[in-house]
């Protein structure tokens, strides 16, 4: 059995080659070292996205004779990731591409040059500190989730935790990444000044200034309390030394399936086994399997340079033009049908996107929200075509049978992605007036339920469970009293949810929809099939 590590890399290569894995064109012992003496990139989110796209992208690079630098990964979750998927195999990965047709393209990563676990005692600090403040570095990019850069609680006050966080000052590790982050650009402040840019590459908009938002938030509490200066606080603001491009991504990275792991041994392949993780038991594995589109559009503003990453397929552009392909993507071609899928799939009893696509309420669904809702405050941004877009994501990228990711895992967090997947749309519809907030249906359908969701019984009436979200058990608390079968029962019980800024980025009463979602959620809850035949019936009006 083949196995992924470096020495096999070197003396098996052929019989890697023989059973289609293709291997990396290049010393990549010869990179690592290059690029441990003199970094240019630096990650955090060492997850499936990162491992299925930034590092191949730069490997692809690193072939084409571009740079001969790889990445430095680092994390701050006490998951064990690092040492679970990244050490175990030399920081080597086997990126798995399933076509529609059924087949894989099978690539071994050897980009990642050095992994850092930042929990693992004083070594790994002070080593990400060696890292973060060497003036080679260029850029710092995140895919960390939209939660990882939230600070703040439902009311929007600075969460207990990471007030304690704060108060330990600058000398001790950091769990919170927005945290770490701070307090490394404070150590890249006292060694120089050096130029950076700080990447986001998660899924919402403005990811840059959220970004930046954060981190000054976490620098001047900082300096209210005398830990740093007014000069590190210009230096944050100051765009000749720190930049937050705005970004846009998209590649869908489904959690390690089973299927591929078995073809993948019946290869001879020997390191395809699946890990659970230490925190919440979801399967982590050497291998990441992901579907074959992929877009990546990043506002050109690097004060300290840049690799040439659009000669492997990435858009460099200006922010306006970012902003444009993000609100398309994020807030109506992909995102908000991910998400209305993920909703229903789970209250449905689905577990795979695929299925449900096979669905035709739950296809229509999407091709309402998109097509009909969301394309009409869509503003094309030139270089990529909204309606084709759109269309493949509905008609091959979701559908396709090989990509076996589920709705529980789109489910993750959704109070944190309801702002942008539907709030912004909403907001266009306010704003303009050639639109009207009252002809949306399938939206405010949508959202109420996620307030079924939130019940956690799906359309049998029977027990499910319920994806992780940071904001779950204050959501719950305001459903207690809320009787499943009795929709008399919701009363006023919605109110604080749809109410809530920080959840859609506006009041849905305010704009004329928290009644409608209110009556949404009352069909839906009326009792067992309930969920079922008020969606079959909006197509039917």
């Amino acid at each position: 059995m083949l196995l992924l590590e470096k020495d096999q890399l070197k003396t098996n290569k052929d019989k890697f080659e023989e059973i289609g894995i293709k291997t990396p064109a290049f010393n990549f012992e010869e990179v690592w070292e290059e690029t441990k003496k003199e970094p240019i990139w630096l990650h955090f989110g060492g997850g499936n996205l990162f491992r299925a796209f930034h590092s191949v992208l730069q490997q692809h690079l690193i072939e084409k004779n571009e740079t001969n630098k790889g990445i430095i990964v680092a994390s701050t979750s006490d998951d064990a990731l690092i040492e679970k998927i990244y050490q175990p195999y030399d920081n080597l990965s086997l990126d798995v591409v399933m076509k529609a047709d059924g087949s894989l393209d099978m690539e071994v990563i050897a980009s990642v040059a050095e992994s850092i676990a930042t929990y693992n005692g004083p070594s790994s600090w002070q080593r990400l500190k060696e890292v973060a403040s060497h003036s080679s570095l260029q850029f710092i990019s995140l895919s960390i989730t939209e939660k990882g850069y939230d600070l703040k609680d439902m009311n929007g006050e600075i969460r207990a935790s990471v007030r304690e966080e704060i108060a330990q000052g600058l000398d001790q590790p950091k769990k919170h990444t927005m945290l770490l982050l701070a307090t490394l650009l404070h150590e890249r402040y006292q060694h120089g000044k050096a130029p950076l840019a700080l990447v986001s590459t998660d899924n919402f908009s403005h990811n840059g200034d959220k970004l930046k938002e954060a981190v000054l938030t976490v620098a001047s509490i900082w300096k209210e309390h005398g830990a740093v200066e007014q000069g590190f606080i210009d230096y944050l603001n100051d765009e000749t030394f720190i930049t937050y491009p705005w970004s846009m991504i998209d590649k869908i990275t489904p959690l390690p399936s089973v299927t591929v792991q078995e073809k993948l041994t019946d290869l001879g392949f020997g390191s395809a086994e699946l890990i659970p993780k230490r925190k919440n038991g979801s399967l982590v594995a050497p291998f990441v399997n992901t579907e074959e589109s992929e877009y990546l559009v990043i506002e050109d503003r690097f004060p300290n340079g840049r690799p040439s990453l659009e000669k492997v397929g990435v858009y460099f552009t200006e922010q306006k033009v970012v902003d444009l392909v993000e609100r398309m993507k994020v807030c109506t071609c992909l995102n908000p049908l991910h998400t209305a899928l993920a909703i229903f799939g789970c209250l449905l009893d689905y577990t795979s996107i695929a299925d449900e696509m096979k669905d035709e309420d739950l296809k229509a669904l999407v091709e309402k929200i998109g097509y009909d809702e969301g394309m009409k405050v869509v503003t094309d941004p030139g270089i990529i075509d909204p309606m084709a877009f759109i269309k493949e994501v509905i008609e091959v990228r979701f559908p396709n049978p090989n990509n076996p990711d589920t709705p529980q895992r789109i489910a993750s967090d959704t109070s944190q992605k309801l702002g942008i997947r539907f709030g912004e749309t909403i907001k266009l519809y306010v704003q303009r007036e050639d639109l009207d907030v009252n002809d949306l249906s399938f939206i405010p359908l949508t959202i109420a339920a996620w307030c079924r969701y939130l019940l956690g019984l799906n359309d049998s009436g029977e027990k499910m469970n319920i994806s992780p979200d940071p904001l779950l058990e204050d959501l719950q608390q305001y459903l207690q009293t809320i009787e499943f079968g009795r929709p008399e029962s919701v009363g006023t019980h919605l109110r604080p949810i749809l109410s809530n800024q920080r959840i859609f980025g506006i009041d849905l009463y305010e704009v004329g929809l928290g009644e409608k979602v209110e009556e949404f959620f009352k069909q839906l809850i009326k009792g067992p099939g309930a969920v079922r035949s008020t969606l079959h019936h909006q197509f039917h009006l």
